[in-house]
């Protein structure tokens, strides 16, 4: 096996078993971890306090059986499986749980939450391109702040927090650096390695994934041009699991070249600003960043940036992934393939379920699309 095969498999094992990966961490550092409910809660802060930081994405659940007396059977498939996980005790090895409260769902799940980590919630303002939205932000990051100060019992320092975000920006740009290695390599990066390659950065040190995937970009660089005869495709969605999913691509001939995935690249495509208050350089983070759903701009520049993706990789289609009744993605959908298709740029929407019982919907469309494709 070459080194390319070795990393991604030591990234892919912990990838595909979250719970495990924590318990290992907690025991090699004797320090704690902290719960982020997805997609944009500030890590950096966690990170400064000495706990790791621990992305809830939910899994594949089926069936979902506990969550239906908390939850409409409306909610959205990732909310439905993590409320299911929380009520078996999937979460109770963490120390905290931290909720941004960016969609309905998420607004009623915090008062739901009956583990044992204690809950933190806080608000991102959704009028973000104002002036008043980063002091707002930075008072409610300074109120999460003081609150996991509390629970964990430690102090958040200046200093601690401007290393993290330096920590994080480095993880940023090596995965940027990856995205771009892993399009020229299609015959090497699959679309579960790839996914594995990045999911693994919710659940480890980033400091660490970030050695690793720097390792990985190096042997990357050194091998030969890629001889990939399949179609190149972006995907966007909230997420893109499971692994099945990713297998269907592959066994139809697609390569990902690029990704708008809120747990894949929106994560890392935008770096914290420079500045010498480490709350505000996160508040205005929150203020540039675009083209999410959850991060609200009635300008909608998602479709744009996509159909700039797609150019910039020479993509030949986008794959939809729209998270089963993901109200936020839902709505954008429409204006989506109103621009896809006025660009003249392929595209499909499949339904991502974690409570799925059978994959072979998503294989007929994707089979189809790619027989259209050709």
């Amino acid at each position: 096996m070459n080194r390319i095969d070795d990393i991604v498999k030591t990234l892919k094992t912990i990838a595909s078993d979250p719970r495990k990966a924590v318990e290992d961490y907690k025991k090699k550092t004797g320090k704690g971890a902290v719960g982020v409910m997805p997609p944009y809660a500030p890590e950096e802060i966690v990170y400064a306090a000495g706990f790791l930081p621990v992305g809830m994405w939910g899994a594949e659940k089926k069936p979902i059986a506990k969550a239906r007396a908390y939850l409409p059977p409306f909610a959205s498939s990732i909310a439905q499986s993590i409320m299911e996980l929380e009520l078996e005790g999937y979460y109770d090895n963490l120390d905290a749980v931290i909720f941004s409260v960016v969609s309905d769902t998420l607004k009623c799940m915090s008062d739901k939450w009956h583990g044992k980590a204690p809950v933190v919630v806080f608000t991102h303002p959704q009028n973000r391109k104002i002036a008043a939205a980063v002091p707002f932000l930075v008072e409610e990051y300074r109120l999460l702040t003081y609150k996991l100060e509390q629970i964990l019992k430690v102090r958040i320092k200046e200093e601690a927090l401007q290393n993290a975000i330096e920590v994080y920006n480095a993880n940023r740009k090596v995965m940027r650096e990856f995205s771009d290695l892993a399009a020229l390599h299609l015959d090497l990066i699959t679309p579960a390695a790839r996914h594995a390659v990045i999911k693994a950065r919710w659940y480890m040190d980033k400091a660490e994934h970030t050695k690793l995937v720097e390792a990985l970009n190096d042997e990357l660089r050194k091998a030969p041009a890629s001889a990939f005869k399949g179609k190149r495709v972006v995907t966007t969605g909230l997420q893109v699991e499971p692994d099945d999913v990713l297998d269907i691509f592959q066994e139809f001939g697609f390569g990902i070249v690029a990704d708008d995935v809120a747990d894949e690249s929106r994560q890392f495509r935008l770096d914290v600003p420079a500045g010498n208050d480490a709350l505000t350089r996160l508040a205005k983070w929150w203020q540039d960043f675009d083209g999410c759903p959850f991060a609200t701009d009635p300008l909608k520049p998602r479709g744009q940036m996509i159909i700039d993706l797609a150019k910039k990789h020479g993509a030949d289609a986008v794959i939809v992934c729209m998270m089963k009744f993901c109200d936020p993605e839902e709505w954008d959908y429409p204006i989506l393939v109103k621009e896809f298709d006025a660009a003249g740029l392929a595209n499909i929407m499949i339904e991502i379920d974690q409570e799925v019982n059978s994959f072979e919907q998503i294989r007929t469309r994707i089979q189809t699309f790619a027989d259209v494709l050709s």
